[in-house]
């Protein structure tokens, strides 16, 4: 069975963007493996395989 994939509001991304920001202050992720984890959290969140590259860098940015 699959799952059909979220649509993301601007709220959820920025929500994903603030829990991105305070998991590596809390978690100490070292920055060469924030693109795996911000990536990793946006396939858990909205069910998808591809993540927009765009999204990931906004996600990331200090």
């Amino acid at each position: 069975m699959k799952t059909n994939p979220l649509r993301m509001s601007a709220l959820d991304c920025e929500i994903l963007r603030s829990a991105f920001h305070k998991a590596v202050i809390e978690e100490k992720i070292p920055e060469n493996q924030w693109r795996d984890y911000a990536t990793q959290m946006v396939r858990d969140f909205a069910r998808i395989e591809t993540v927009d590259p765009g999204l990931l860098e906004w996600i990331m940015r200090k």
